[in-house]
């Protein structure tokens, strides 16, 4: 019977929690001592990377602090490991999406924890997953290629179309532009390279040839180990912080 109550009580704690966060793009940003937590509710299934940015304002000058691994829809959050001093510190939330779309929620400045203050319970109903936010309209950042591209492990992805009535080989560069190697037999539609292939992390260059065709030439970006994506420009180079 003991255990049975402990087990009700996680339960309601974690649907309380649940119901505190907002559904991405919104966040919630929460002060809980000398820490921040900034939490949200992911409704979407096709989200690649998540990536938590902090300024000293609300406008520019945001710096990525970390990212997400599991980006899985449902309940997550972040701590930001830098202790919180009261002043002007404003935390927003970076989306990317399978197809090269991304998105940035709105800045927020942390809020007093309220989640003893909250009403009681309302019975939950389901919701069709919302429409795919609009792409952010700047232009002058990296989109990814559809069919090579980094996952969420910083391996390389590679994903072709209609493998069987196709005869691809691609051939990867060095951000110098120097050969590195070739996949003349690719066998199946969807496959994972590791990124030891690659020996180094930073900007690389792919070409995707059907049937001795190029069909495409474009770039993609392996972070270091332990670090997050960082933002990139169109040409894919790492945009620094002000």
């Amino acid at each position: 019977m003991h255990k049975f109550s402990i087990i009700i009580l996680l339960l309601f704690s974690l649907q309380k929690m649940a119901f505190a966060q907002d559904t991405l793009p919104k966040i919630t940003v929460t002060q809980l001592g000398k820490t921040v937590l900034i939490s949200w509710n992911n409704p979407y299934s096709n989200v690649t990377n998540i990536n938590i940015q902090r300024s000293g304002d609300s406008i520019k000058n945001f710096k990525t602090i970390g990212s997400v691994l599991n980006v899985a829809p449902g309940v997550n959050g972040f701590t930001d490991s830098k202790e919180f001093i009261p002043s002007d510190q404003f935390y927003r939330v970076f989306i990317s999406f399978e197809g090269g779309s991304y998105t940035f929620t709105a800045s927020h400045r942390p809020g007093l924890d309220t989640l003893k203050a909250l009403p009681p319970l309302e019975p939950t109903t389901i919701v069709k997953e919302p429409a795919l936010p609009p792409p952010v309209k700047e232009k002058n950042l990296f989109v990814p290629s559809r069919h090579v591209y980094t996952g969420k492990d910083n391996n390389v992805i590679i994903s072709l179309p209609d493998l069987s009535r196709n005869k691809y080989t691609i051939k990867f560069y060095d951000e110098n532009g120097d050969f590195l190697f070739e996949l003349k037999k690719i066998p199946e539609n969807y496959l994972t390279l590791d990124k030891s292939n690659f020996r180094h992390a930073g900007l690389f260059i792919f070409e995707i040839y059907n049937n001795k065709i190029i069909v495409e030439r474009h770039k993609f970006y392996i972070p270091k180990d332990g670090k997050p994506m960082p933002t990139l420009d169109r040409d894919g180079n790492e945009i620094k912080p002000y």
